[in-house]
């Protein structure tokens, strides 16, 4: 990525947070990052085109890092933790463009917003799947709904955008060994094997159960 290209998105996701995606014109982007329409346009065909990028970006990167999991490793557990670990992590890497995608989500074009619902439902189909295959080899619970589970992370992590805080009381390396943890709790089927697999694994759990 060119450093104009990168600094025109830095740009934009400020004045997109401070004004609203429609409260920001081309202009005052051109303007903030010191560069021409003609550096502009040359980089995204509108100013639509910028807000998708700045979706695609994230979701982009969580997906590859699910999909370079699932070459990686063998096991379902390491699987799922690989996951979980890479899709708290992107909430920091990230926090301006998410930010930006939950207030202007709305104003994508239908064309961009298909191409983001796309990317968005593949990593969901990782998820089930990768539950799923735990499932099926007795690695996870049995008696646990896929859907319900599968929902149940995808929103229990979606969640970290509404308090997750960079100067907060947890960095994200804490709070993605405390999400692995709690999500390889409920998988595994019990305290005994949650231990055997603990040891056998090394997961690097944040906090030990009594």
């Amino acid at each position: 990525m060119s450093d104009l290209r990168e600094t025109i998105i830095r740009t934009s996701l400020d004045l997109f947070d401070q004004n609203g995606f429609h409260g920001v014109t081309v202009k005052q982007i051109v303007q903030a990052s010191n560069t021409s329409k003609g550096g502009f346009y040359h980089h995204f065909q509108s100013k639509d085109e910028l807000l998708f990028v700045i979706h695609d970006t994230f979701i982009t990167y969580v997906l590859k890092e699910a999909q370079a999991a699932n070459v990686t490793h063998s096991s379902p557990i390491p699987k799922v933790q690989a996951i979980i670990q890479s899709f708290v992590h992107v909430f920091d890497l990230y926090k301006p463009h998410i930010s930006v995608f939950y207030q202007e989500s709305l104003y994508l074009k239908p064309e961009y917003e298909e191409r983001i619902k796309g990317k968005r439902d593949e990593f969901k189909r990782m998820i089930f799947d990768v539950i799923q295959e735990g499932q099926k080899l007795g690695y996870f619970r049995k008696e646990l709904p896929l859907e319900i589970t599968g929902m149940a992370i995808l929103g229990m992590v979606n969640w970290i955008y509404k308090w997750y805080r960079r100067d907060g009381t947890y960095t994200i390396d804490q709070i993605a060994e405390v999400f692995t943890d709690l999500v390889l709790h409920f998988l595994l089927p019990g305290k005994q094997d949650s231990e055997y697999f603990h040891h056998m694994l090394k997961v690097p759990f944040f906090y030990e159960s009594e």
